[in-house]
């Protein structure tokens, strides 16, 4: 009789399972989505939910906002993109984004030169500089296919331009802005001295000079020469044949009497760039004079300044680091 009165409840047991399977199969639900994440997609579909049309597009707009956060990244890239355009002597690499496409240098900021920060330090106000486009179809110098590290964008227009308030010496722009060799020598002092770099220029093949020069209020004159050659290979084989040595240059300049090698900022070393610099030690003459040899690919470029009394290391340092960064 027992085991009858177990097989009614059974059959009786088994009606009121029907109704829980549809009311245990939400819990389930919900059982299954917290470990595998899926509760939040379920809530929605309960019938409960769809019932009311207006509430689930509430629900729908945190997530909305949620991905606003990623609004901000770009103006990060912007902000980043800004950064990289100041010379933070870092400055910062430029990328090659197709022909026509110029190259943005803005001014550097007092702030951001390497262990100098005060108001006073002495900078010069550059302009903007801009690159100058590359030739349709020709690679940067540092590009992997420029096996030459050519600099095929006009090398007159690579040479750092003149800070504001300088009077420019327009005698260094020469012919269609290609100056004579013998004009670029004239700055070293002894004849024989001339005469050998001379035959070193041409025996490595040197194609033409582009030059720039100017006097700032404060008496400091600055010449730049951009020397471009065939090849990488033959910059780094005329620098490497006496041009420069580890605590002076090969040559000497006028007025240049004893030259040691001087403390250039890494902060403001480029990628790609080859510097070696100096300045006159005392005592000076009537003037002090800095120099600098920087190679970058198949140029050669180098920079004097002089003044009486002492040439400033501030300005000397900013247009080293900028003609870098033109070059780079």
């Amino acid at each position: 009789m027992s085991e009858q009165q177990q097989t009614p409840e059974t059959a009786a047991a088994p009606s009121v399972p029907e109704a829980p399977p549809t009311s245990d199969t939400p819990p389930a639900a919900d059982a299954a989505p917290i470990p595998g994440v899926p509760p939040a997609p379920e809530a929605p579909q309960d019938p409960a939910v769809p019932s009311l049309p207006g509430m689930p597009p509430v629900p729908e707009m945190p997530p909305a906002a949620a991905v606003l956060p990623e609004q901000p990244a770009p103006r990060k890239d912007r902000r980043v993109l800004r950064a990289v355009l100041r010379w933070t002597a870092a400055v910062v690499v430029f990328a090659v984004a197709g022909s026509g496409t110029a190259y943005g240098i803005v001014r550097m900021e007092r702030t951001d030169v390497p262990g100098l920060a005060t108001a006073s330090d002495g900078r010069w106000d550059y302009p903007e500089i801009v690159r100058p486009p590359l030739p349709s179809g020709s690679p940067a110098p540092r590009a992997e296919s420029n096996k030459a590290g050519a600099h095929h964008a006009d090398l007159r227009a690579l040479v750092l331009p003149a800070p504001g308030g300088a009077r420019e010496d327009k005698a260094l722009r020469g012919a269609d802005g290609w100056l004579p060799t013998k004009d670029f020598l004239a700055e070293y002092a002894q004849q024989d001295e001339r005469k050998k770099f001379g035959q070193q220029l041409t025996d490595h093949g040197l194609r033409h000079i582009a030059a720039r020069g100017w006097t700032t209020p404060d008496g400091t004159r600055t010449r730049i020469y951009l020397l471009q050659f065939n090849s990488a290979a033959l910059v780094d084989h005329l620098v490497g044949a006496g041009l420069t040595s580890f605590n002076s240059p090969g040559y000497q300049v006028r007025g240049a009497e004893t030259t040691v090698d001087e403390d250039f900022p890494k902060e403001a070393r480029v990628d790609g760039v080859w510097y070696s610099v100096y300045a006159e030690a005392k005592p000076y003459g009537a003037e002090q004079v800095r120099q600098a040899y920087l190679s970058a690919g198949d140029t050669l470029a180098v920079i004097l300044q002089s003044r009486k009394g002492a040439v400033r290391a501030v300005p000397f340092h900013q247009t080293v680091a900028l003609q870098g960064e033109l070059l780079a």
